[in-house]
C-alpha cells in the first residue's frame, strides 16, 4: 500500500488512529502511513511536535516500524 488516502479512506478512518485527532492530520491506520507521518514531521507546527512524534513512536511500535530520526525521539522526550 501507498501512503495516499482518497477522500472517502481518509473519511473512513477512525480518529485515533490520526497523529493528531483533533485535526484529523496525519493519520497512520498502517506501517506506509507511518513512514509517511515520519517523512512529513517536519510540516508540523512546532507547538505539536512533541504530540506527534509521540503518535509516531506508538503506531510504529504497533506495526514494527523503526523510526530513525533523532528530532522525532528528541520530540518525543519533551
Amino acid at each position: 500500500m501507498n501512503d495516499r488516502l482518497d477522500t472517502e479512506e481518509r473519511k473512513e478512518i477512525p480518529d485515533n488512529e490520526f497523529g493528531l485527532p483533533e485535526r484529523r492530520e496525519y493519520p497512520m491506520p498502517d506501517a506506509a502511513h507511518v513512514r509517511a507521518a515520519e517523512a512529513y514531521f517536519r510540516y508540523c507546527p512546532e507547538e505539536l511536535k512533541p504530540r506527534l512524534a509521540k503518535a509516531i513512536l506508538r503506531f510504529a511500535a504497533q506495526y514494527g516500524v523503526d523510526v530513525e530520526s533523532p528530532t522525532i525521539h528528541e520530540y518525543a522526550e519533551m
